[in-house]
């Protein structure tokens, strides 16, 4: 039997459903959560409300949301004037299914469908500090990013970002490039660790120690100083930076708020430094075991793409 089933969402009753899911991936505070009546209004002109469904346990009973993503058209600026885009604002699993490849499951069928609509491409922003949101971004979907916006939506309320300032990446995901086409095939990818990466020149910009309770803290100073420019680091025609983030963000920021703050400040720092020189967010990169790191790829140049 399949683990989920994936539909078109449009009704009030699947719009509850919808509510309901938010207060469980986003606890905390009422008011972030999207309601029934924009999310209905939204789906009814151009906007996508897809969720997964697990199977329902015995006959006659209902189907479960496990999962939903919801955006709506946008509009790019460019030279030649405003350009349409799909703009996808949430994407949320039941926090009892996470790591099972629903998240992935859910932004496919969302490529599907805009690209059904003729459009070509979507943005929508994560706190580029989580790895689990970053490794499904950014290396298995293949969404880039350049943009690195603060404070973009005030103080936050809900239990995930309460204390923190909103800092955000803003990917793109160009839905109709190889490098997409490729990451959504039915062919795995092959995967990249951290020593691919440093065998072909990359550095390790931004080191970090571990302080006596165990916890990484970033490299000193920030961002580092001089940030390398392409030109000091390119290696056979292409340059590549590994910049190191906390590998479980939440739980650090449980554990030592000043130090989680730390990190926000020193990431911003070298992103704008990094995006500033040309530098996109091109690959990411988790190691798992008993201290685990985690790595963006910044990669020179639109040539990555």
């Amino acid at each position: 039997m399949a683990k989920w089933s994936l539909k078109i969402l449009d009704t009030p009753q699947d719009m509850e459903a919808v509510e309901e899911l938010q207060r469980l991936a986003w606890p905390g505070s009422e008011t972030e959560v999207v309601p029934v009546h924009m999310l209905i209004t939204a789906a009814h002109n151009g906007g996508l409300v897809i969720g997964a469904y697990q199977p329902a346990p015995a006959e006659g009973e209902q189907q479960r949301l496990i999962g939903f993503v919801f955006g709506f058209v946008g509009l790019d600026a460019t030279p030649d004037g405003p350009r349409p885009k799909h703009c996808s604002h949430m994407l949320a699993v039941h926090p009892d299914l996470r790591d099972q490849g629903l998240g992935f499951a859910l932004k496919r069928a969302q490529w599907q469908m805009v690209r059904h609509q003729g459009l070509d491409h979507i943005t929508w922003t994560y706190d580029p500090l989580m790895s689990r949101n970053a490794h499904l971004n950014i290396a298995k979907l293949g969404a880039v990013c350049n943009t690195y916006r603060r404070e973009v939506y005030g103080e936050m309320r809900d239990g995930l970002n309460i204390g923190l300032p909103s800092d955000r990446f803003e990917v793109d995901w160009w839905v109709n490039t190889q490098r997409v086409r490729r990451r959504l095939s039915r062919r795995a990818r092959l995967r990249l660790d951290l020593a691919h990466f440093l065998a072909a020149g990359a550095e390790i910009v931004n080191p970090s120690q571990d302080n006596p309770q165990g916890w990484p803290v970033p490299a000193s100073p920030t961002p580092p100083a001089p940030f390398p420019s392409p030109a000091e680091r390119e290696r056979g025609g292409e340059a590549l930076l590994l910049l190191e983030i906390p590998a479980d963000f939440l739980a650090l920021k449980e554990a030592d708020h000043a130090l989680a703050l730390e990190w926000r400040l020193h990431t911003r720092a070298c992103f704008e430094a990094s995006f500033a020189q040309g530098y996109l967010a091109t690959d990411f990169i988790y190691l798992p075991g008993s201290r685990p790191r985690s790595f963006y790829v910044l990669s020179h140049g639109e040539s990555t793409l």
